[in-house]
């Protein structure tokens, strides 16, 4: 049985991240009409979720996007997210039609403490000024927001700083995921993918400032041999159960999809004392640098 469901509503999106892992998606796939969006909603609850994480692509663009929240709360669903890269929550009177529809917690995006940053990782000028000030609006009006930032090689430096700002603005939760190599993301990997030993320091002053501050922190893709010290706030520990509602296909238990297919063990992991939690890195990343920075934690010693 699923908590949640992640709905894909499409593809479209005004940002184009060089970290991107729809690949093509946008340029091939058309957007749902709400008919089989409602189908997915009725069956996901039907399935016994009470959750629901309404996402794209861009969900925001999605014409009917207030109508689909609307049915997801008459349908008992308790908690209705929309995952978003957070530009369209500039508008005021778009956040409030999406509450009054029924949405109680916003995941927008922000990848950098700039705009030089945010708006270079996003390929679109003017993001940054719009997702920060979405989440202005969002607190404003007493929200509960939660914010994803994905680790590149251009932005892991600036992570202490993005964390700082996230505080200032008030947002409730924060993550640190490292960049899955998938999608756009695998054709840029090359260049923008970061040694996850070189991070490891700034991810961790970076979720210091959070935790100082009272925030829920956590990180995303990173093994637990590399958070020695905030093996707490590794997220896997708490993802819940979900059954994705994909472009073409739906994936019935994203947790064993992802363990079983998207992420990798590598030839000393066993002798590892997390190896029973930890679902160690997505595969791609030893193919492209291998396993020497994975070194099995004792915890006696």
């Amino acid at each position: 049985m699923s908590e949640r469901i992640d709905l894909k509503v499409g593809f479209r999106c005004n940002n184009y991240c060089h970290f991107c892992v729809q690949g093509d998606k946008r340029e091939r796939l058309p957007t749902k009409p709400e008919d089989e969006l409602v189908k997915s909603l009725t069956e996901g609850r039907e399935g016994g979720a009470v959750g629901v994480v309404i996402t794209g692509g861009e969900p925001t663009l999605h014409k009917e996007i207030v109508r689909i929240a609307k049915k997801a709360r008459e349908l008992g669903y308790t908690l209705i997210q929309v995952q978003s890269n957070g530009r369209t929550f500039c508008y005021e009177d778009f956040c409030k039609r999406l509450i009054d529809a029924g949405v109680n917690e916003f995941g927008p995006s922000l990848h950098g403490s700039t705009a030089k940053i945010h708006d270079y990782l996003t390929g679109a000028p003017g993001a940054f000024m719009q997702t920060v000030s979405g989440m202005r609006n969002l607190k404003k009006l007493k929200q509960r927001v939660i914010v994803n930032s994905v680790i590149t090689k251009a932005n892991y430096r600036d992570l202490p700083d993005l964390a700082r700002l996230l505080v200032a603005l008030g947002v409730d939760q924060f993550q640190f995921a490292f960049m899955h190599m998938s999608g756009r993301a695998g054709e840029n990997k090359d260049w923008l993918t970061a040694r996850k030993s070189l991070i490891e320091p700034y991810v961790k002053r970076a979720l210091d400032v959070g935790i100082k501050a009272g925030k829920t922190v956590m990180t995303e893709a990173i093994p637990y041999c590399l958070m020695g010290g905030y093996e707490k706030y590794v997220a896997e520990r708490i993802i819940p159960r979900t059954r994705i509602y994909d472009a073409d296909c739906v994936i019935p238990d994203y947790t064993r999809t992802r363990i079983d297919e998207g992420k990798s063990r590598g030839p000393r992991c066993v002798e590892c004392d997390w190896h029973s939690q930890c679902e160690g890195p997505w595969r791609e990343y030893p193919e492209l640098f291998g396993w020497d920075e994975f070194v099995p934690v004792r915890k006696a010693a």
